[in-house]
């Protein structure tokens, strides 16, 4: 078996970035679900243009500010109230209901476990904290170290450095179809969670597995352990 090492993407693969549209439904009664995916298309947005630029910024502050945006777009009266429990909120996202049963079968399979997010470490070690997660993961990674947001090839680079292995012989995961290939384009092998059933980016690249869950990473690794 050639996979020897998983790093998972945070946002959209092990925790619901959209589970905050409940809480926005509370403030701003029937603009959850919009306030929750404009609020994740302009943090996204930010982490490409600040690293295009040079102009790091931590990914708290980035989310802060796309929630700051998104209210104005939509014409949300944004109170501090409001904000601090949709920030804390964000600290706390849900997880989703396979995924820490499927972890604990990959380290029960003797998998090392990572996460490598755009997340600064706070933010992480909270989240992780509420899954219940905690044991799961040998290393969470923050690009805050590389001071540049995925996908820049410095921030993919932590996974093979911390586990001292080729970035073939780690799985990248992730949910966001940009980041798989992008990944792809680095090195590494490479599984898309396509929760919604998105199509493919259209970058001329195709991540090596595609699946609707976390679960179906485990029937990519047998199948990759059975070759």
């Amino acid at each position: 078996m050639t996979i020897q090492a998983i790093a998972f993407d945070a946002y959209g693969t092990l925790f619901d970035v959209y589970s905050i549209r409940e809480l926005g439904d509370r403030f701003f009664p029937g603009a959850g679900v919009a306030l929750a995916e404009l609020w994740r298309e302009k943090q996204i947005e930010y982490t490409h243009l600040r690293t295009l630029c040079s102009t790091y910024k931590p990914f708290w502050e980035i989310t802060q500010d796309a929630l700051i945006f998104s209210c104005k777009k939509l014409r949300l009266n944004l109170t501090l109230d409001a904000q601090n429990a949709l920030m804390g909120q964000y600290a706390r996202l849900q997880a989703f209901p396979e995924n820490l049963s499927v972890l604990q079968q990959l380290r029960s399979d003797g998998l090392k476990l990572a996460i490598l997010s755009n997340g600064n470490l706070h933010m992480l070690q909270s989240a992780v904290e509420a899954a219940n997660m905690q044991g799961m993961f040998s290393h969470l990674l923050s690009v805050d170290v590389v001071k540049k947001f995925k996908t820049a090839p410095e921030a993919y680079q932590m996974a093979p450095d911390i586990f001292a292995l080729p970035a073939k012989n780690i799985l990248f995961v992730s949910s966001n179809c940009w980041d798989a290939c992008c990944a792809t384009w680095f090195g590494y092998t490479t599984f898309w969670v396509n929760r919604s059933a998105a199509p493919l980016e259209e970058l001329g690249v195709v991540p090596h597995g595609e699946g609707r869950t976390l679960a179906d990473v485990l029937r990519f690794i047998d199948m990759h352990r059975n070759k």
